[in-house]
C-alpha cells in the first residue's frame, strides 16, 4: 500500500468505527465498499471481521445486561448455516460478480435508510429465520451482514440502547462463527491481513470511544441520514470500481 493508500483507509476506518460506536452497527457497510475501492475484498473482508470482531467485544462487553438474549438465540442458528455459504462464495466467485452485488446491496439498503422506509409494528419472529440466513451470507461474503439483522431488530426493539448491546451481542456470535471459518477456509491465515489489524486497532478502538460519547446526544435520525448518504457515495463508488477494475 503507498502512503495515500494508507492515510485514505484509515480515514475510512475512522468514520466508519464513529459510527458503530454510535449506532452498535455499520462498520462494515461503511468501510468495506469504499476499502474495496483500492484493496482486493479477499483482504478487506477478513480485516473486518478482526476489527468488527474486537468492537462487539468492547460495545456489547460494557452493556451485557441490555441484550435481548432471547433475540439472539432465534438469529444466531441460520446465521451459522449463512456464514458456511458465504465463506464458499468468498473463496470461489471472481470479483466483479462480487463487486456488483455488494454494490446493488448497499445501494438498496442506503435507499431504504434515506427515505425512512419501515413502519413502527413490531414483526413476528420467524422473520428472524431470513434475516439470519441472508445476513450470514452477506457477512461473509462482503462483511457487511449487518443490514438484514439491523432491519428485523429495529422491528423487534424499541430501546436504542437495548438495540445497539443486542447488534453487537448477535456481531460478536456471528463473528466466533466467520472467524473459524475463515480460518478452515486459509482467509485468516495471511500475515498482512494480521499487520494490518494490529495497526489498525488504536484508530478502531479510539473511533469507538468517540462514537460512543455522541451516542446519547444525536438523534437516531440524524444518524441514519448520515450512515444513508455514506452508503450511496460508496455504492456508486463500486460500480465504478467493478465496470473499471
Amino acid at each position: 500500500m503507498t502512503v495515500e493508500q494508507i492515510a485514505t483507509a484509515a480515514v475510512i476506518l475512522l468514520t466508519a468505527y464513529v459510527i458503530r460506536g454510535v449506532t452498535g452497527f455499520g462498520s462494515g457497510l461503511i468501510a468495506v465498499p469504499l476499502l474495496a475501492l483500492f484493496l482486493p475484498l479477499q483482504f478487506v473482508v477478513p480485516l473486518l471481521l478482526l476489527l468488527d470482531f474486537t468492537a462487539s467485544l468492547v460495545i456489547g462487553g460494557f452493556n451485557t445486561r441490555r441484550v435481548d438474549w432471547r433475540e439472539v438465540g432465534w438469529l444466531i442458528p441460520f446465521g451459522v448455516v449463512g456464514v458456511v455459504l458465504g465463506t464458499s462464495l468468498l473463496v470461489s466467485l471472481p470479483a466483479r460478480p462480487m463487486l456488483i452485488t455488494l454494490a446493488v446491496f448497499v445501494c438498496l439498503f442506503a435507499l431504504r435508510t434515506l427515505l425512512g422506509i419501515g413502519g413502527d409494528k413490531p414483526i413476528s419472529r420467524l422473520w428472524a429465520l431470513p434475516a439470519s440466513l441472508t445476513g450470514g451470507v452477506v457477512g461473509a461474503l462482503f462483511g457487511t451482514g449487518g443490514p438484514p439483522y439491523v432491519i428485523y431488530l429495529s422491528h423487534r426493539i424499541r430501546d436504542k440502547s437495548d438495540l445497539r448491546a443486542t447488534f453487537s451481542a448477535v456481531f460478536f456470535v456471528e463473528g466466533l462463527v466467520r472467524i473459524a471459518s475463515f480460518v478452515l477456509a486459509g482467509l485468516l491465515l495471511t500475515p498482512s491481513v494480521w499487520l494490518a489489524y494490529a495497526a489498525a486497532l488504536p484508530l478502531m478502538l479510539g473511533a469507538l470511544y468517540l462514537g460512543g460519547r455522541v451516542h446519547v446526544g444525536l438523534s437516531a435520525r440524524r444518524m441514519m441520514q448520515l450512515v444513508g448518504g455514506l452508503l450511496l457515495v460508496s455504492s456508486v463508488s463500486l460500480f465504478f470500481k467493478a465496470m473499471n477494475p
